[in-house]
């Protein structure tokens, strides 16, 4: 038995198979989009104990410098959220507006 068979439905996709190919990142985020409900929770908190490292680390510089690294993906959120636009997640949505 080889790794490939037993790779996920979205790991196949052509979308999915190079960010699941880095070394440590992708196997985390197919056990988050693959795997137990709980395990968001869990790189979460990865997350920031990583981030809590590097503070205690390096100091300020370690404290200040994820966070400016964050500054686009707030950017890119706040322009989405400005769009106005709402995809309902299921068919029934705009069966319920009329």
């Amino acid at each position: 038995m080889d790794i490939s068979t037993n790779t996920p439905p979205l790991a196949s996709s052509r979308r999915g198979v190079f960010f699941y190919k880095i070394p440590l990142l992708g196997w985390i985020a197919r056990d988050v989009a693959h795997g137990d409900e709980s395990n968001l929770y869990f790189a979460l908190i990865a997350f920031m104990s990583l981030w809590g490292i590097s503070a205690l680390t390096f100091g300020l510089p370690g404290l200040y410098l994820p966070a400016l690294g964050l500054v686009p993906v707030c950017f890119f959120m706040l322009i989405w959220i400005s769009l106005g636009r709402i995809d309902p997640v299921d068919g029934d949505a705009g069966a319920a507006q009329e």
